[in-house]
C-alpha cells in the first residue's frame, strides 16, 4: 500500500538513506500495525480499514509523521474504493503541499536518523490525481496525472539505484496506463498511441502496454500494426526465463482477440481454454470465453462457464463486468430471470468485498 516504503526482510540491516531500498524486520516497523492494514486491504475489507484508522486516530496511536501519512493514505484509498469520493477528497485536503518540508524524513532526525527524502506514499499522489476525475472534474484530474508522470520521470532520470529504478519504472507504466484509460474513454486514440510509443522509445517494453497499443490499433482499423504489437508481446512471453503463466496468458488473450474481431469464435475459445488451463483464475479469459460461446448461440454453456468460475474461485471471478454479462445471459435465457439474478445477488452479498458494486445485477 505505501509504495514509497521498502519491503521487509527476514533480518534487520543498517538503515539506508534511500527510503525505497531501506530494509526493516517487518511492516510494523514502517507504521503502526501496518501488517494488519495490509491484510485487510488484500481482503478488500475497506470498511474495516476505515474503522481501524478512525480508532487509531481517536486513541492517539499514531505517533510519527509517517504513521499519520500512512494511515491517511489507507483511509483515503478505502473511501475511494467505497465510492465515497468527497470524503476521500476531504482527507487529502487536510494535507499541505506534498513537497512541504513537513513530509521529509530529514526534517525529523531524532525519529528517522539517517533517512532522507519524501515520506509521502505514492498512493496519495495517485489519489490526488484520480479524485477530481471521480468528482466530475476530468480535466483537472488529467492535468494532475500528467504532472505526476513528470514527477515520476524526474525520479527516474535522477535515480541510479537499480531497485529504485525498477520501482519508478513500474510507477511510470502505472501512471501512463491511467492517462491512456482517460483518453480511451473519450475516444482520443491518437493520443493513446503517442503516449505508448513515447514510453517504448524510452526502452520500456512493458507487455501490458504493448497489448494496449495493439488494442488501440485495432480500434482505428490498423490490424497489421496490432499484429506487430501482439507479436512483440508473444516474443517477450516466449523468451521469458520465468515462463510465467500470466505473461503467456496475456499473449494468448491477444491472439484470441484477433480471432474474436475476425468472428472466428471457435479459435478464440481454444485460446481462452489454454489460458484457463494455465490459470484457472484468469477471469478475463473466463469472461471472454463465455461471450464467444454466446456468439456461437451456445447460451447454456456460456452461463455454465461463468457460474462454474464463481463457484470455483469466487474471490477472483467476482468481477462487475463478469456479473453484468452473466445477468444479461440470464435475461436472454430464462423467462423468470429475476429469480436467478436475485439468487446471485444474495450470494454476492455474502462473499463480495466491501467495494463490490452489487447494483450490477440489476435486481
Amino acid at each position: 500500500m505505501d509504495s514509497n516504503s521498502p519491503q521487509p526482510e527476514s533480518t534487520p540491516v543498517p538503515p539506508s538513506s534511500d527510503p525505497l531500498t531501506n530494509q526493516f524486520t517487518s511492516l510494523n516497523d514502517l507504521a503502526h500495525e501496518l501488517t494488519s492494514l495490509q491484510d485487510l486491504a488484500n481482503r478488500g475489507s475497506w470498511l474495516s480499514i476505515v474503522d481501524k484508522v478512525n480508532r487509531a486516530r481517536s486513541l492517539s496511536l499514531l505517533n510519527t509523521p509517517h504513521d499519520h501519512l500512512t494511515y491517511l493514505a489507507y483511509i483515503a484509498l478505502s473511501l475511494t474504493k467505497l465510492r465515497r469520493f468527497q470524503e476521500a477528497q476531504t482527507e487529502l485536503d487536510s494535507l499541505d503541499d506534498f513537497n512541504s518540508h513537513h513530509y521529509r524524513y530529514e526534517t525529523y532526525p531524532k525519529i528517522y536518523h539517517d533517512r532522507s527524502g519524501s515520506m509521502v506514499p505514492f498512493s496519495l499522489r495517485w489519489l490526488h490525481a484520480l479524485l477530481p476525475i471521480k468528482l466530475g472534474n476530468r480535466q483537472e484530474g488529467l492535468d494532475r496525472f500528467y504532472l505526476l508522470l513528470d514527477f515520476v520521470r524526474e525520479k527516474l532520470n535522477r535515480n541510479g539505484n537499480d531497485e529504485s529504478v525498477k520501482v519508478w519504472r513500474k510507477r511510470e507504466v502505472f501512471v501512463v496506463n491511467h492517462i491512456i484509460n482517460q483518453h480511451l474513454s473519450n475516444k482520443e486514440l491518437s493520443v493513446c498511441i503517442d503516449l505508448i510509443d513515447a514510453l517504448i522509445s524510452r526502452g520500456n517494453l512493458d507487455p501490458v502496454l504493448l497489448s494496449k497499443l495493439g488494442y488501440v490499433q485495432m480500434q482505428i482499423g490498423d490490424l497489421d500494426g496490432a499484429n506487430v504489437s501482439f507479436g512483440k508481446v508473444e516474443k517477450i512471453a516466449s523468451e521469458s526465463v520465468e515462463n510465467e503463466s500470466g505473461l503467456r496468458n496475456l499473449a494468448s488473450r491477444n491472439k484470441a482477440l484477433v480471432y474474436l474481431v475476425g468472428k472466428d469464435y471457435l479459435s478464440a475459445v481454444r485460446e481462452y481454454d489454454e489460458c484457463i488451463e494455465r490459470d484457472a483464475m484468469d477471469y478475463v479469459a473466463i469472461n471472454n470465453k463465455a461471450i464467444c460461446l454466446m456468439y456461437l448461440r451456445d447460451l447454456a454453456d456460456s452461463i455454465k462457464v461463468l457460474e462454474s468460475s464463481l463457484e470455483r474461485v469466487p474471490t477472483v471471478a467476482l468481477n462487475e463486468t463478469l456479473i453484468v454479462n452473466l445477468c444479461s445471459m440470464y435475461e436472454l435465457a430464462y423467462v423468470n430471470h429475476s429469480d436467478n439474478k436475485r439468487t446471485l445477488n444474495n450470494w454476492i452479498a455474502r462473499v463480495a468485498p466491501d467495494d463490490f458494486d452489487s447494483s450490477c445485477t440489476r435486481v
